[in-house]
């Protein structure tokens, strides 16, 4: 794959960006997923979610670069990712806090941004050690939840489009790692089964 491309890919769909959008899927969308808060005022979730998961995250590593406590932003040594990454779970806890204490939110909104935040904390972890892909972590949570969400939804649902567009950017989000070597195709493998196995785990739990 053609290195601008890879990197657009991977600029566009960087795991902190990924939870947003799979909330607009899902509020937007397929807005019938859930019940609270009512279509005018789900901007409410966007702004919660965008805030937590990127906008606090991102501050939190450029602070720790501004103070020289990363030598890039772009984290690609396995030994500067564990601070931001610790960043990230520990702002990702306090969305999924808000989401699922607080009555305005449908409880799929809840377990969704808990996932998302366990899928964190256990990147941060296995970074502690190994350099997984968070890139992969991201897209097989993304495809693990439509998957969920389409198997429990109606016949015919739209998320089937969704769905099947979302393997197709995995892939291809993947493959824009491995060819910026930002990753070993284990490393890829790995953080695609993390976020999907995380995501399928709790949806599953959670249902049955």
């Amino acid at each position: 794959m053609n290195k601008l491309i890879s990197s657009i890919l991977s600029a566009l769909f960087h795991p902190l960006l990924l939870p947003s959008y799979l909330f607009y899927v899902v509020c937007y969308q397929v807005p019938q997923s859930i019940l609270t808060p009512s279509l005018p005022s789900r901007w409410l979730v966007l702004g919660v979610v965008f805030v937590f998961t990127f906008v606090l995250p991102a501050l939190g590593t450029g602070v720790l670069y501004w103070f020289g406590q990363l030598d890039s932003l772009l984290l690609r040594e396995r030994a500067q990712r564990p601070l931001p990454l610790l960043l990230a779970a520990l702002s990702f806890g306090m969305a999924a806090t808000v989401l699922t204490q607080h009555a305005l939110f449908d409880a799929l909104l809840g377990q969704m941004m808990v996932g998302m935040a366990l899928a964190v904390l256990l990147t941060f972890l296995i970074s502690l050690s190994w350099k997984i892909s968070a890139h992969g972590v991201g897209v097989g949570g993304a495809a693990g939840l439509l998957l969920l969400l389409y198997l429990s939804g109606p016949p015919g649902s739209a998320l089937l489009g969704w769905l099947l567009g979302t393997v197709l950017l995995a892939g291809a989000v993947l493959s824009a790692r491995l060819a910026l070597d930002a990753h070993t195709p284990a490393q890829a493998w790995a953080g695609l089964g993390l976020g999907a196995g995380v995501v399928l785990g709790i949806g599953l739990s959670v249902k049955f």
